[in-house]
């Protein structure tokens, strides 16, 4: 059965490069798959929408260019706050920092660069502006039960295994 764009339970494993780099960014080998429902907004639209189509056991090099992965730097999202905003923070330049936005989301920042009266942040995703070379295998593909399709949760989102394994997130 090859993978629907919409309400397909998928499970991959995954290595991400920075496209033109031999350096990893993210990898789940030889841990858990990464299980989505296609159709959800789960995953970057780019990898989704090269997953469609594939196989279980299929494996692929997918380019994602950065307007379909991250999106690109949005010079707007570079912020100059006054340093008393970070108290208690041993800052550092690049390290990311976690704070609240305004609807009460987790929000990542990056330290851009900081001195005794300021502190300049970026909210852009680190990887944004960056094109992505994804090496993919498709480990599991299966249709979404309904409550799965009506929660936009792999197992309708009732209980988890507590300790993140499953990819709850936990």
């Amino acid at each position: 059965m090859a993978i629907e764009a919409q309400n397909s339970v998928v499970g991959i494993e995954y290595e991400v490069k920075e496209a033109g780099s031999n350096e990893v960014v993210d990898t789940n080998k030889g841990a858990q798959p990464l299980e989505f429902i296609t159709g959800k907004g789960h995953i970057i639209p780019g990898l989704e929408n090269a997953l469609v189509g594939m196989k279980e056991g299929e494996s692929a090099d997918i380019l994602v260019k950065a307007a379909d992965a991250y999106g690109e730097v949005n010079p707007e999202a570079v912020q100059t706050l006054p340093i008393e905003q970070f108290e208690g923070v041993d800052l550092k330049e690049g390290m990311t920092l976690y704070g609240q936005g305004e609807n009460g989301e987790t929000v990542q920042v990056t330290v851009k660069s900081f001195n005794d009266k300021e502190v300049t942040i970026d909210f852009n995703h680190p990887l944004a502006g960056k094109d992505l070379m994804f090496s993919v295998t498709v480990l599991s593909n299966r249709e979404a039960t309904e409550e799965e399709a009506a929660s936009g949760q792999v197992g309708g989102g009732e209980e988890h295994c507590e300790s993140g394994s499953c990819g709850c997130g936990h």
